[in-house]
C-alpha cells in the first residue's frame, strides 16, 4: 500500500459515478490524490476505435472512453474541488486493469454494478473479484449509508481480520465517526476453550464458550483504543449467525469494514462467505481489507 492515492474505477454506469463522488470524499478525508481509472476492453477486440466515417468526429469507442473519463473527472472536482484529480484510460479488462492499480493505492473503490450489470444482480463480478485479489483495501459503494450512523466492523478474532480491524479504527478516526465493532458467535463457528478439568462430567462450565468469545474479540482489538484514543467504540458480541448480524447492522451504518477471510476460511479461498454476503445484501457500502500475504 502506498498512503496519498485513492483509486476508483469508472465505466460509465449510475453506479460508477456515485462511486466516483464517494472516492472524492475518501481522497479529501486523507489528503490524497485521486485517480480515475477507466478500463479500456475494445482494443482487446481488435474493433475499430475511431469515429465512423459517416458519423460525426466525436464519435468512436475512444472517444466514448474519453467522455464518461472527463464526466467523471468533474463529478469528482465538484465534490471535492481541493483533490488533485488525474485520469487514466487503460487498455485491458477491469479486473486485470483495477487489480494493477491497486498496487499503487492505499484505497480503490468501485460501483457495486457496472454497465454490463444484469437485472437482479446485486453485485457485480468487478466488485466481488477486486474484492478478492486487490491489492489494498476495496470500497464497493451500494445502498445508503447513514450519514451520522457509526462505521461497523466485523470482528472475528482471526489473523486475516486484523487488516479489517487497522482500517476501521483509521477510517473512523478521519470520519469522526463511532465506531461498533461487532462479533457474532454461534456454537458451530466458536472455539471451545481448553477443559477446565477434564475429569468432570462436563469439561467446561456453563458460560465458557461466550465468555471465549468475549476473550478472541477483546483481543482483536487489543491496543487500537489506545492507538487512536479519539475513536468512541462500542464492543457488541452476539450469539447467532455472523451474516445475519452484520447485514442487520449495516441499516443504520455508514460504512461496513470486514476482512477478505474469517476463522473458519479453507485454504485457497481468497473471500470468504461472510464477507460474499455482506458485498451482495449490505445496506450501506462495503470495505473489504484483505490480510497480509
Amino acid at each position: 500500500m502506498v498512503p496519498g492515492l485513492v483509486v476508483v474505477g469508472v465505466d460509465g454506469s449510475a453506479s460508477s459515478l456515485a462511486a466516483v463522488e464517494a472516492a472524492a470524499r475518501e481522497a479529501r478525508l486523507r489528503g490524497a490524490g485521486l485517480r480515475v481509472v477507466h478500463a479500456f476492453l475494445w482494443p482487446l477486440m481488435r474493433v475499430p476505435l475511431g469515429p465512423s466515417p459517416l458519423g460525426p468526429p466525436e464519435g468512436g469507442l475512444r472517444n466514448m472512453a474519453d467522455q464518461l473519463v472527463a464526466e467523471a473527472v468533474e463529478r469528482a472536482r465538484a465534490v471535492a474541488p481541493e483533490v488533485d484529480v488525474s485520469h487514466a484510460v487503460v487498455t485491458g479488462e477491469p479486473l486485470t486493469v483495477l487489480e494493477a492499480q491497486s498496487r499503487a493505492a492505499e484505497l480503490v473503490v468501485v460501483g457495486s454494478r457496472g454497465m454490463g450489470g444484469f437485472v437482479g444482480l446485486l453485485v457485480g463480478s468487478t466488485a466481488v473479484h477486486l474484492a478478492a485479489h486487490g491489492r489494498c483495501p476495496v470500497l464497493v459503494v451500494r445502498g445508503q449509508p447513514a450519514a451520522d450512523g457509526p462505521i461497523v466492523l466485523g470482528v472475528d478474532g482471526s489473523a486475516a481480520g486484523e487488516e479489517a480491524v487497522d482500517f476501521a479504527f483509521a477510517e473512523a478516526e478521519l470520519r469522526k465517526a463511532p465506531l461498533v465493532a461487532l462479533h457474532a458467535w454461534t456454537t458451530w463457528n466458536a472455539s471451545l476453550p481448553a477443559p477446565q478439568d477434564a475429569s468432570a462430567p462436563y469439561a467446561n462450565p456453563p458460560g465458557a464458550l461466550a465468555d471465549e468469545e468475549e476473550r478472541l474479540s477483546a483481543e482483536a482489538l487489543a491496543g487500537h483504543q489506545e492507538r487512536y484514543p479519539g475513536v468512541q467504540v462500542e464492543h457488541k458480541v452476539v450469539r447467532g449467525g455472523t451474516r445475519e448480524a452484520l447485514i442487520e447492522a449495516s441499516r443504520s451504518a455508514q460504512l461496513m469494514v470486514v476482512g477478505a477471510r474469517g476463522r473458519g476460511g479453507f485454504a485457497g479461498l481468497l473471500l470468504g462467505s461472510v464477507s460474499q454476503a455482506v458485498l451482495h445484501h449490505s445496506h450501506c457500502p462495503v470495505v473489504v481489507a484483505r490480510g497480509k500475504e
